[in-house]
C-alpha cells in the first residue's frame, strides 16, 4: 500500500531545509571552532596509491561536533617495539551546507580521506582516515552532516603552509621536516638530517671493500 503522503516529507524541499537549519544550529551551539586543511597531490604513486611529496597550503575554519563526549576512542598510548605510540581516535560531525559554504571550489567537493583537522581545544592535528555521508540516514529524504572518523595525525615531513598563524601547524613544518622545497615541487629528503645519514657515516669506518679486504675490519 502507498505512503500516507500527507505525513511523508521526503519530496519536501522546505521540510528538508528546515532539518538542516537546525543541525546547523545545533552544531554552532555544541560544537567547537576548528580547521580543515585539505592534503593537495604533488607525485601521486599511481601504483601505490600515495603521494610521499603532498602539502597543506590552505585551511578553512569551520565549526563541528566532537560525537565522543567520553573522551578519545581508538588504542590510545601503549609502548610498542618502535617505542611510545599514541593512537587517539574521534569522530566529528560536520554540516554539508556549512562545508559548501567554505568556498573551497570544485578542487574539493566534500572532505577527504587523507585530509586534517586542527582542534584548538587541545590543540592537536587529526588525520582523516575515513569520511561517512550516509550517518543521519536520509533524515527527511536529505544527507545533511559527514561524520569523519579521525586519528592523531603522524607527521612524515609533508609540506605544510597554511599562513593561518597556528603555531603547532608551524612547529612541525618548521622543526621536524627533511624536506627541502623546490619551485618544481619534486623535493626529496635531506639526507644530512635522516636517521639512514648517521648509519651511513658509521659503515663507512668498517667497510672499505677493497681488493685485499672486501669485507672490512671488525
Amino acid at each position: 500500500m502507498p505512503t500516507n503522503i500527507y505525513i511523508n516529507n521526503f519530496n519536501n524541499s522546505a521540510e528538508q531545509a528546515l532539518m538542516e537549519n537546525l543541525i546547523i544550529e545545533s552544531i554552532k551551539f555544541y560544537g567547537q571552532d576548528m580547521y580543515w586543511i585539505p592534503r593537495k597531490t604533488v607525485k601521486e604513486d599511481q601504483i601505490y596509491g600515495e603521494d610521499t611529496l603532498s602539502k597543506f597550503d590552505v585551511s578553512y575554519p569551520i565549526e563541528l561536533y566532537i560525537k565522543n563526549i567520553e573522551g578519545f576512542e581508538g588504542e590510545g598510548e601503549f609502548i610498542s617495539r618502535f617505542g611510545l605510540e599514541i593512537r587517539d581516535q574521534v569522530t566529528l560531525t560536520m554540516a554539508q551546507r556549512r562545508f559548501r559554504e567554505l568556498g573551497a571550489g570544485d578542487e574539493f567537493p566534500r572532505p577527504r580521506e587523507g585530509d586534517l583537522i586542527y582542534m584548538p581545544l587541545n590543540k592537536k592535528i587529526f588525520e582523516i582516515m575515513f569520511v561517512e555521508h550516509e550517518s543521519i540516514f536520509y533524515q527527511a529524504g536529505a544527507l545533511p552532516v559527514y561524520d569523519l572518523r579521525c586519528e592523531l595525525f603522524r607527521y612524515s615531513s609533508e609540506v605544510i603552509d597554511t599562513n593561518t598563524g597556528i603555531d603547532e601547524l608551524d612547529k612541525l613544518d618548521d622543526e621536524f621536516s627533511q624536506v627541502a622545497a623546490t619551485d618544481d615541487e619534486t623535493s626529496m629528503p635531506d639526507s644530512s638530517t635522516a636517521d639512514n645519514k648517521k648509519i651511513e657515516d658509521e659503515a663507512d669506518s668498517i667497510l672499505d671493500f677493497d681488493e685485499s679486504n672486501p669485507f672490512g675490519t671488525f
